[in-house]
């Protein structure tokens, strides 16, 4: 998804779980904070603290350097967006969606008694990406339910899960049930990128390791057609070749 109309959808939705009028910053108590990371999952992991009235970062811990080669300094929402894959920002921005559809229609009392999972690719300071599990909490909300304070802890799972879309679950705490693996519409995908029914036929072909004139006398098309196919596809996903093409399809479930 490109970068601008991620940008502009992401901020809409971050400012639908803000409160403008929260009162102002708590002091940070970290030796709390240290507890309630026992909640989330071990591992190469590092934590920040997002106020939803100023739309920053209040704290960064240190290992997001060894993480992600990045100084915590350098952590802003606009930085952090940046750094997700090409290929995930319409999923994160569908997570979105649904977080904020999820919590709004939880009763006040029930907000602090669930998790936020889901898992997304960022970019690595040498350049690579690495696949991380977000799990969030709400730490803090005012009298009407809007969020003023989350944690929010990221681990590599690269060993775990190297591909496959991302997935997203809500944890329910204190006998609160869990949802798992949401269903949800990606409803950010470019309308661009739709393959139509007929290259949706080819693709599968193409996976099942077959030739463009194996596909033609399938289809009962001419090779030459089944090539514009080929190529109409590597055209609508900004891919180099065929392998990278079955690659994604296979990755990402576009047929």
């Amino acid at each position: 998804m490109n970068k601008e109309p991620f940008n502009l959808e992401f901020n809409r939705l971050i400012k639908g779980l803000s409160n403008e009028s929260a009162p102002s910053m708590l002091e940070f108590e970290q030796d709390f904070y240290k507890k309630i990371l026992n909640f989330f999952l071990i591992g190469d992991s590092y934590y920040f603290i997002l106020n939803h009235q100023s739309f920053s970062y209040e704290f960064v811990s240190k290992e997001v350097k060894d993480i992600l080669g990045y100084h915590p300094y350098e952590f802003n929402l606009q930085f952090m967006n940046g750094l997700i894959h090409p290929d995930d920002r319409s999923w994160f921005l569908s997570f979105g969606t649904s977080v904020l559809d999820f919590f709004s229609k939880l009763p006040i009392e029930k907000l602090l008694k669930y998790k936020v999972r889901y898992d997304i690719r960022l970019r690595k300071l040498n350049g690579n990406y690495v696949r991380m599990l977000y799990q969030g909490m709400l730490l803090e909300h005012d009298e009407n339910g809007r969020f003023l304070r989350t944690l929010s802890v990221l681990t590599d799972i690269n060993y775990l899960k190297q591909v496959g879309i991302p997935a997203l679950s809500f944890i329910g705490i204190d006998g609160e049930p869990s949802y798992h693996n949401v269903a949800l519409n990606n409803i950010y995908i470019e309308s661009k990128d739709e393959l139509t029914s007929r290259e949706k036929q080819v693709l599968r072909l193409l996976m099942e390791g077959k030739l463009s004139k194996e596909i033609s006398f399938i289809l009962q098309i001419s090779k030459q057609t089944v090539d514009t196919h080929r190529k109409n596809m590597l055209h609508k996903k900004n891919l180099n070749n065929t392998g990278e093409l079955i690659g994604k399809a296979i990755r990402y479930g576009w047929v």
